[in-house]
């Protein structure tokens, strides 16, 4: 083997996980739990997120975000990040939807906050039960099902 040829190697197999390193900063793939997506999503399913900020996402897009604390009340936090998968329906500014109105006593959205809806309201688990969630929780946007 020449020392072109390693070094040319050497130089394919670092580019390659540079790729890797900036992939991963940008994607993520997340897991789908429960019924609240469907039919969009269903248990099971791996979907493949974009990692983004409150600024790049709108209304329709159907996100990613950290479970709140709160979700588990009396429990230990687990040891890892769990996701919730819901779809936006209300950005900062935009009217409170009727549907949520009940337990946010704003009118419009407030900064830094998101309104989201499961596609299948009877087993969802959302805004219309615990207000506004926060912007910096978010992970990003689904762009696909990978499974």
């Amino acid at each position: 083997m020449t020392m072109f040829a390693w070094t040319a190697g050497l130089l394919a197999v670092a580019g390659l996980l540079l790729v890797l390193l900036v992939l991963r900063r940008r994607l993520a793939v997340v897991v789908v739990s429960g019924l609240s997506m469907e039919p969009t999503f269903h248990a099971g399913d791996r979907l493949l997120v974009r990692r983004t900020r409150l600024a790049r996402i709108s209304v329709g897009d159907v996100v990613v975000f950290e479970t709140p604390d709160w979700l588990g009340i009396g429990e230990p936090p687990p040891p890892e990040r769990r996701w919730m998968v819901k779809r936006v329906v209300a950005l900062p500014g935009d009217p409170v939807p009727d549907s949520v109105r009940a337990v946010v006593p704003e009118r419009r959205v407030a900064p830094d906050r998101l309104v989201v809806l499961g596609d299948n309201p009877s087993a969802s688990f959302d805004s219309r039960q615990c207000g506004f969630v926060d912007a910096g929780t978010l992970l990003g946007v689904a762009l696909r099902r990978m499974s």
